[in-house]
């Protein structure tokens, strides 16, 4: 094997917010590293093309694919399920924490309840999460890496997108990643953030759609002039839940055509 070091062969990951997205088009990437891969998402069903990829993971990448239907504001319930997930393979080696929630309303305008509910899902439930998995990672004893999706909103403030709570959430994920990389380094555990730019979902389009100025003004603010794919921040996802990235920890890698960077 070329690049051995990229191998996730036998390697059980978890992907939160995998039911459709850039969630699972990482979790797919995952797969195809041949990891065995859970995905975690409140929804009561994942998108039509999650089954498509379940398919593909067992008859031509001999692993597996599957859905656990889990709100991680659902402490409880989260702690078992990911429980249950090593507790039968015996082992859990990486997380990705891509379950989070947008809202845009204007600061004069936001309401206590809407950004506390921002905060619950896309920081306290990050926590959670990776709490739940450090756990398991740290009683069978073989470390492993965990990447929490932050943004670039959590480095800047983008301009004529007004999302106060959402970027103070996301910021607050990439201090907490260099936290818990501070504590369960010891435990042979990484903890990293993803920073991801703008990227064209079927959200962003429908966004587009009220916003239709949106489509050729924020590909004027990155260094590329364009938006980004979910498939194209796979290799990321590979590269720090593998050995490829052994020895990062408490990084974010951003990932936004250059828009922070000018």
């Amino acid at each position: 094997m070329t690049l051995p070091e990229f191998s996730l062969k036998d390697k059980v990951v978890v992907v939160s917010g995998a039911a459709r997205g850039l969630g699972l088009t990482q979790a797919e990437a995952l797969l195809e590293a041949g990891a065995i891969v859970y995905a975690l998402d409140r929804l009561p069903e994942p998108s039509p093309e999650f089954y498509t990829i379940a398919e593909r993971a067992q008859k031509e990448l001999g692993t597996s694919l599957q859905y656990r239907q889990i709100d991680v504001r659902d402490v409880e319930n989260l702690n078992k399920t990911v429980e249950e997930i090593g507790s039968k393979h015996g082992r859990l080696d990486g997380l990705i924490a891509a379950a989070g929630i947008q809202q845009e309303t204007p600061a004069l305008e936001y309401k206590a309840e809407d950004a506390n509910r921002m905060f619950e899902v896309n920081v306290t439930g990050v926590f959670m999460t990776s709490q739940a998995v450090a756990k398991q990672m740290i009683k069978f004893g073989n470390g492993g890496s965990i990447v929490l999706i932050a943004s670039m909103s959590g480095t800047v403030a983008n301009r004529g997108l007004i999302c106060p709570a959402y970027n103070a959430s996301k910021a607050g994920v990439i201090q907490l990643a260099r936290n818990l990389a501070s504590e369960w380094g010891e435990h042979k555990i990484r903890v990293n953030t993803i920073s991801p730019g703008y990227i064209v979902t079927a959200m962003v389009e429908e966004l587009f759609k009220q916003y239709p100025e949106r489509r050729t003004e924020w590909p004027k603010q990155n260094m590329l002039q364009r938006l980004s794919k979910p498939g194209e921040y796979r290799g990321a996802a590979v590269f720090l839940i593998s050995d490829a990235s052994s020895f990062m920890t408490g990084s974010d890698l951003r990932m936004d055509g250059g828009h922070s960077a000018w």
